[in-house]
């Protein structure tokens, strides 16, 4: 069951990008709370905030004005070198591109995420394969990106995600360069992982068919949440009214 701790809670956070004299804001007064063990995703169009709505969740950007909370941290008011180490040791990202590095394999990939701890290599090794079996790829383990599909490719950047035990795993798009049977396959994997480890997962997503999977969608247009409702259609354990 998702607990009641607040694991993200976002206070009238607002968000500017200045160029110039021109000044656009992008979040108005946002807030948002999830729980810890929740299953959230946020929908919206292109240019509607979401991808930094997620940014700054994830600690890669800061709000220009109200509070951003991520697993009982201030993280609107840390510095740099702080939010790198929140990131580190809280959050795990997938992206749409994957984003790995095209000259190691698989399991290299998953245990370079690994790097920064003090795991030894054997450790690091064992704990990469484990991962790899999760997301069903422990076949693929000394493949190159190159030789697998945009699916596994995903599933791989998944497993880097969860390497180092993350409290929180961000999703950006992750279907968005994948076919439709490719992206319920990834998506299979994510609920998977989501019950048996209870992770918390917040997807931005502009796909009903992803964001059915989760359990409350949230829904976001010219930077302001319009709605948060209970998903229906949820394919999880738990059901929102």
């Amino acid at each position: 069951m998702a607990g009641q701790t607040p694991i993200i809670e976002l206070v009238n956070v607002v968000k500017d990008y200045h160029d110039g004299e021109v000044s656009l804001r992008v979040l108005h007064s946002v807030s948002l709370k999830v729980n810890t063990g929740d299953f959230v995703s946020v929908m919206g169009f292109s240019g509607s905030g979401k991808s930094t709505l997620l940014h700054i969740i994830g600690c890669l950007d800061k709000p220009t004005a109200g509070r951003v909370m991520v697993n009982g941290v201030d993280a609107s008011s840390l510095s740099s070198d702080r939010l790198a180490d929140l990131r580190a040791s809280t959050i795990g990202f997938v992206f749409q591109a994957f984003n790995l590095l095209p000259n190691l394999s698989a399991l290299q990939n998953v245990e370079l995420a690994m790097a920064i701890t003090e795991k030894g290599g054997a450790e690091r090794r064992s704990r990469a394969l484990e991962l790899l079996r999760e997301v069903g790829l422990q076949q693929r383990a000394g493949h190159k990106p190159a030789e697998l599909s945009g699916g596994e490719k995903q599933r791989v950047a998944i497993a880097r995600a969860l390497a180092n035990k993350p409290a929180l795993l961000l999703m950006d798009e992750p279907t968005g360069n994948l076919d439709t049977t490719s992206g319920t396959e990834v998506m299979d994997v994510v609920e998977k992982l989501w019950k048996e480890q209870g992770v918390t997962v917040l997807v931005i997503t502009h796909e009903k068919q992803i964001a059915a999977y989760a359990q409350r969608v949230v829904h976001i247009k010219d930077g302001r949440i319009e709605s948060a409702r209970g998903n229906a259609k949820t394919r999880g354990v738990l059901k929102w009214k």
